[in-house]
């Protein structure tokens, strides 16, 4: 049972370290909050395990992309969410979560000839809110795919002991 144990906080912590590693890599962090809150919380019981990983809430969409409601709404707009089981239908992203990235990144409106038009941040966020709702949010996969690959690599003898089928191990918690 220790031994399982063991097994189970190595791959936790690899998938953790890897998510983290896939943030910082591909650019997606903005400011530590979502690379902050990746973590896992693994309880251990007389008869059995339980391992669940904990991420803001959207860092599902992050990770998985939202497919946008009518990429038309835009000039040259094109579907950036893929496959994604998330989607924009009616209601936009929230503007109070757009608005401090928009702060953070610093951006600014630009005129045909690139020097900088007026504009306040307000307007900048409700240009990208549009722009999100339509055209969605291009997955990163950066928890997916360590997941799935720690988890082809754990022990078979674990796997089948226990009888883990990825999609009853595979879960999500809100922080």
């Amino acid at each position: 049972m220790l031994e399982t144990q063991k097994a189970l906080q190595r791959f936790a912590k690899h998938v953790v370290s890897q998510s983290r590693a896939n943030l910082t890599r591909g650019k997606k962090r903005a400011s530590n909050g979502l690379y902050d809150s990746i973590g896992y919380d693994l309880k251990v019981h007389k008869q059995s395990f339980s391992l669940s990983f904990v991420m803001e809430e959207y860092g599902m969409f992050v990770d998985r992309g939202v497919r946008g409601s009518n990429p038309n709404l835009v000039n040259n707009g094109t579907q950036k969410g893929g496959m994604s089981p998330y989607s924009f239908k009616q209601k936009m992203p929230p503007l109070k979560y757009i608005l401090p990235w928009v702060k953070l990144k610093k951006l600014r409106l630009r005129d045909e000839k690139g020097r900088f038009k007026k504009g306040n941040y307000r307007s900048i966020a409700f240009m990208v809110q549009r722009s999100v709702f339509a055209q969605g949010i291009k997955p990163t996969m950066f928890f997916t795919k360590p997941f799935a690959k720690a988890f082809k690599n754990l022990p078979s003898e674990l796997i089948e002991s226990f009888g883990l089928d990825i999609g009853q191990f595979f879960g999500f918690t809100k922080k």
